[in-house]
């Protein structure tokens, strides 16, 4: 592991160049991956997987979309695409990665088909960690790992397809045969993450929960929404409000904040902005406070878990997720974002 500064405090990270694809092929020549599910992560997992040389099969209920993904991407009924009871029968390192609501209701059959000295393998410690709700509690005579990238399913193959991979967390809950944690690396690195960082199944779904709620998707759409309302309110069209809140934001000072860190985008925009930015990053920061520690506390708690499973599980789920998804789509700012982002040179004809 290689030690690295991170704010003042030294954390162990694994690189590709320490533990190469060469060392994960050859840890993993003897594995057949069963990756059930092909909705979010599957995909991306699988494919990266197979492009590395990886003996990589696929496990997903016939008859739908995502089968049908997987067949266009070239898994073949009966060959490298089986029913997800026969894939986690065949498959040495399972991939757990069906939705969270997916695997509470497949649990009871896919542990018939684990066999001793197989690896459970998650990309989120929900199930295991909420095991009191989940009712997922694996034998004793396998492993059970997690590799978790930082990242969309989506992200996780465009990255690797580009070459600059993704950062995955890596953990091992339980070690049954000595060989989890070569396992879990090889299997991180085989995935496509450019480096891994430890971390525990808890401390993977308090995170991973937390930051979805928040900054990385809820709390991001509701802050945008508020300041696109206040400056629709004042009399601002709908396209200087949307290139005000959200289109300089994607298209220009993110990147800038992805390559340089704030401090340095900071000091490269304008006095005028860079002083305001300044003065009132801190007003924002005390006043969601308490909004975080809320939504923390949920997380720990169980709620959101409970609101998940129940909402997830009920059987017009898909209705009512478009329904809502719909809400969005419709409202004039995401109308005008669709304007905009039609306007952009490389959307134009």
């Amino acid at each position: 592991m290689a030690q690295i500064n991170f704010g003042g405090v030294m954390e162990e990270v694994i690189t590709s160049e320490e533990f190469s694809l060469d060392k994960a092929r050859e840890v993993l020549k003897n594995e057949t991956v069963a990756v059930l599910g092909y909705g979010v992560q599957g995909p991306g997992q699988a494919l990266n997987m197979r492009d590395n040389g990886i003996n990589v099969i696929v496990g997903q209920r016939e008859g739908g979309k995502s089968y049908e993904r997987a067949v266009e991407d070239g898994f073949v009924p009966g060959k490298t695409l089986f029913p997800i009871e026969e894939a986690a029968k065949k498959g040495t390192i399972i991939q757990f990665l069906l939705s969270d609501a997916g695997q509470v209701a497949t649990w009871p059959k896919v542990k018939e088909c684990l066999n001793e000295g197989d690896a459970l393998y998650f990309s989120h410690g929900f199930a295991i960690v909420y095991k009191d709700q989940t009712d997922i509690i694996p034998p004793e005579n396998v492993d059970v790992i997690l590799a978790a990238p930082k990242g969309s399913g989506r992200t996780v193959r465009t990255n690797f397809l580009d070459g600059s991979g993704i950062n995955s967390s890596f953990a091992i809950h339980q070690d049954f045969t000595g060989r989890a944690r070569e396992r879990t690396i090889a299997t991180g690195i085989a995935i496509g993450s450019g480096y891994l960082f430890p971390t525990t199944f808890e401390n993977e779904v308090y995170s991973d929960l937390t930051g979805e709620r928040g900054v990385l998707m809820g709390c991001l759409a509701g802050v945008m929404e508020a300041q696109y309302n206040v400056l629709r309110k004042h009399g601002h069209s709908p396209s200087e409000a949307f290139n005000e809140t959200v289109e300089e934001l994607t298209q220009s000072l993110i990147r800038l904040v992805a390559q340089n860190g704030m401090d340095w985008m900071f000091g490269n925009c304008s006095t005028t902005a860079q002083r305001g930015a300044l003065d009132w990053a801190p007003r924002f920061r005390d006043a969601v406070v308490p909004v975080f520690d809320e939504l923390y506390e949920s997380v720990i708690s169980g709620k959101e878990t409970k609101r998940v499973i129940e909402a997830n599980s009920a059987p017009d789920y898909r209705e009512k997720l478009q329904e809502e998804l719909d809400v969005i789509k419709n409202s004039e700012m995401w109308k005008a974002g669709s304007a905009v982002r039609s306007l952009r040179p490389e959307n134009r004809t």
